[in-house]
Parts: structure tokens; C-alpha cells; sequence
């Protein structure tokens, strides 16, 4: 007997049973704050894909045709790039008001006063 997720009946004697397998390339971009690299790439290996949602649901099934597998595996990944720092806004109110922004001219390893 063949394991199939397919619901078929008498009227579908001498029909095949047809199964394929199509591959999906999904591409996750994250973002994160942290004190360095490090301690971002720590932090986007406690995140990524949540395995218990990729499930049937995400499959259209229609005209008799139903999911039989839904899986994700992971292939390859950038290194973690510096976009920004944050700093206080060039206002000479912000540090008063707590604006702050992203600032991408700033270095990576310049150290900003609170």
C-alpha cells in the first residue's frame, strides 16, 4: 500500500497516482540591533524560520491535488553587514528629547557618548 494524503474512492480505479516535488528558494532578511557582530550574529542564530508554521496550510490544494510534504532547509546565508549606528538626531534638542536615528556614515567602531 502506498502512503498518500490523497482521498480516492472505486470511481478512481485504473486512474495514477502522480506525486511531485517542486523547490522553493525563500529568502529571509533580518535585521537587528546589538552592541557588534558578534553579538548580532548571535542573535540571528536564536531567530530564523519558525519549522512548526511551514505546514499544508501554506500549499494551495485544488482540483484533487493535496500537499503530501512541506519541509525547509537551510542552504547558505551572507555574512552580517553593518548598515548603521545609532546616534542622536543633528538637532540640538535630540539628546534632551531622546531622538535618535540610524546613521550610516557613522563607523562601526566609533564610540557615541549617551
Amino acid at each position: 500500500m502506498t502512503d498518500t494524503n490523497i482521498t480516492f474512492t472505486k470511481e478512481d480505479l485504473g486512474k495514477n497516482l502522480y506525486r511531485k516535488k517542486t523547490y522553493y528558494r525563500l529568502v529571509i532578511e533580518q535585521e537587528v540591533i546589538a552592541k557588534d557582530k558578534d553579538e548580532a550574529d548571535a542573535l540571528f542564530m536564536e531567530s530564523g524560520i519558525d519549522h512548526s508554521r511551514i505546514t499544508r496550510e501554506i500549499t494551495e490544494e485544488k482540483g484533487g491535488v493535496e500537499t503530501y510534504l512541506v519541509d525547509a532547509d537551510y542552504s547558505d546565508s551572507d555574512r552580517t553587514e553593518y548598515v548603521g549606528k545609532v546616534v542622536y538626531q543633528d538637532d540640538e534638542f535630540a539628546q534632551e528629547n531622546g531622538d535618535v536615528e540610524i546613521c550610516s556614515y557613522t563607523p562601526e567602531t566609533e564610540t557615541v557618548e549617551a
